[in-house]
């Protein structure tokens, strides 16, 4: 009898382990504090009237925010998630780890391994983690969506359309066509000077945007593609663009093994962009350069090293990674299967990407509830009729 208990209590002992941090994750964003209120700012309860909000004041969930002309406000959460918002703003808090913003502009932080969040602008949903964002929703019903630093995966549920957004990169929603457009880059640097940026106090995640600024100025430079062109020419080309898949290769793996770890993901673009034709074999490459380990009982998330036995950090692959699909989008699916393919362990690092080359998904066709009856032929004509073989 007593064995039987020990058995009942330990199953529920770790299904309570597994549900206790996602539910703490679930409240998180249940309930913000205001932190900052410039002019204009009310809270807006459910089923009352709006009323002046102060700073510490707490807005919980249901409850929406709005900010009127040239006023802006900061809320944060009890996780240290951030959201600033700008003039003509309606924010909603949502339940779980969802905020909606019914019109105007925000910047949201979330601070990385705090279980992410989900943001409702419209028809647009955009799945974030650790990562910051800004938005804004017109009131022409027009969203733009731009990632400062981190990833995104932006979904238009009611086509089924999805995309991956990496820093530097803004998508559009256009109500008239209905769909989101491919992603533009942006200038970071200028996106610095934004009042929900400069008009409030350094965000946690400054550091991660001024590195994001530095490498959009290598991409812009052409981090690498010199050192490509040496290497390609030393293994018999006569440039990076005009080698055969084997020269090229040869010379992006001559130059990864010994690349600077904060520079791989620049080489990787760069790579890219020179020769998209050969972007997963290039992926795979800059994953796998370091000849890492063979998968052992309790191999976690980080990619093993042979030299000097050290760790490849998810970020760093999650990095090159984006660094490849930014560089050319088309391929996105074509990159993650080839990653997974040579590095199954890698799929809790890299996630599941979006539907590929930005398209809506194909309609699913209904056969025939009866498929062993052929169908009939059509009617033939009398000034046709049918032939005969032999």
């Amino acid at each position: 009898m007593e064995r039987r208990y020990i058995l009942l209590v330990a199953p529920l002992a770790f299904a309570l382990a597994n549900w206790l941090p996602n539910e703490l994750f679930a409240e998180a964003l249940q309930e913000a504090k205001v932190t900052q209120v410039v002019q204009d700012v009310k809270v807006v309860p459910q089923g009352a009237a709006a009323r002046p909000v102060g700073v510490n004041e707490t807005v919980g969930q249901g409850n929406a925010v709005q900010t009127g002309t040239q006023s802006r406000s900061e809320l944060t959460f009890r996780d240290q998630t951030i959201t600033r918002l700008g003039e003509k703003t309606i924010y909603t808090i949502g339940g779980g780890r969802t905020i909606e913003l019914g019109s105007g502009q925000f910047l949201l932080y979330v601070p990385k391994k705090k279980g992410g969040a989900t943001v409702k602008m419209g028809p647009v949903t955009a799945a974030i983690t650790g990562t910051t964002v800004v938005g804004n929703v017109s009131p022409s019903g027009v969203v733009e969506f731009t990632v400062l630093e981190g990833t995104a995966r932006v979904r238009l549920d009611r086509f089924c359309q999805c995309m991956l957004v990496v820093a530097g990169q803004k998508v559009t929603y256009d109500p008239i066509t209905m769909r989101l457009e491919n992603p533009v880059e942006v200038d970071l640097q200028q996106q610095q000077s934004s009042p929900l940026i400069s008009g409030f106090q350094q965000l946690p995640s400054t550091p991660y945007m001024n590195v994001e600024v530095e490498r959009q100025r290598r991409a812009a430079a052409g981090t690498g593609g010199a050192e490509l062109d040496s290497a390609a020419r030393a293994a018999g080309a006569n440039s990076a663009g005009s080698a055969s898949p084997d020269q090229f290769m040869h010379a992006f793996n001559s130059l990864v093994v010994r690349y600077p770890r904060d520079q791989v993901c620049d080489l990787v673009a760069t790579a890219v962009r020179l020769r998209p034709d050969l972007a997963p074999q290039i992926v795979v490459a800059a994953v796998t350069g370091y000849q890492p380990y063979q998968p052992v009982r309790g191999y976690g998330k980080d990619y093993k090293e042979v030299v000097g036995k050290k760790e490849m950090p998810c970020d760093v692959v999650q990095c090159i990674v984006d660094a490849a699909v930014a560089a050319y989008p088309r391929l996105t699916d074509e990159i993650y299967n080839a990653v997974l393919t040579a590095a199954p362990m890698l799929r809790d690092c890299i996630g599941e990407p979006c539907f590929p080359r930005n398209e809506f998904v194909p309609p699913f066709i209904i056969t025939p509830l009866t498929p062993q009856f052929p169908t009939p032929a059509p009617p033939v004509s009398p000034e046709h009729p049918p032939t005969t073989s032999g």
